[in-house]
Formats: C-alpha cells, structure tokens, sequence
C-alpha cells in the first residue's frame, strides 16, 4: 500500500473514532435528557435518531476502509487463480476422475 493511501486511510480513521467520540456523548446527554420526562424524551428523540445514523455512517466507514485494505493485500500477494481458472481446474479433475 502507497504511503499516501495508508496516511489517508490513518487519518480517515482518527477522524471516525474522533466523530464516534463526540457522538457518543451526545447521544448519552440526550439519554439523560429523555429520561427525565415523557414529553423530553419526544423531544429528543429525532436528535437521537440522527446521532444514530452518525454512528451507523462510521461503521460503514470502517467496513469500506477495511474492504480497501483487505483488497490491496490480495493484491500485494501476488499469485491468484480467477474464477475460470478455478473452473477449469475443476473440470481436468472431474475429467480425470472419469477416465480411471
């Protein structure tokens, strides 16, 4: 992996665990806030859900970042059978199989 993709990928997700950080406390605030009446809790809720979605938005942040690193060390592995290869190995073996 590129220097400059790995110094992306690192501040990408310094800035995720930052956001998820400050989400979580705000979330926990609003908990607090809801939790003192029922006409609180309604008011809170729509700020609670979208702090949620922040929280949701990271993860999927985390799994697209995770799928990129995941890709290029496939990459730097060198060798790899494509899905025709594979096919067609599969199919000299049934052959042979066949033909004992």
């Amino acid at each position: 992996m590129s220097k400059k993709l790995t110094k992306f990928i690192d501040e990408a997700v310094e800035n995720i665990r930052n956001d998820r950080e400050v989400t979580k406390e705000l979330l926990n605030d609003l908990i607090k806030i809801a939790a003192q009446s029922s006409q609180s809790h309604q008011q809170v809720s729509l700020s609670a859900a979208k702090y949620l979605e922040t929280l949701q938005r990271s993860n999927e942040q985390l799994v697209k970042l995770a799928a990129l690193v995941q890709k290029d060390e496939k990459k730097d592995t060198g060798f790899s059978f494509s899905p025709d290869d594979k096919d067609d190995i599969y199919g000299m073996i049934k052959k042979k199989d066949k033909e004992e």
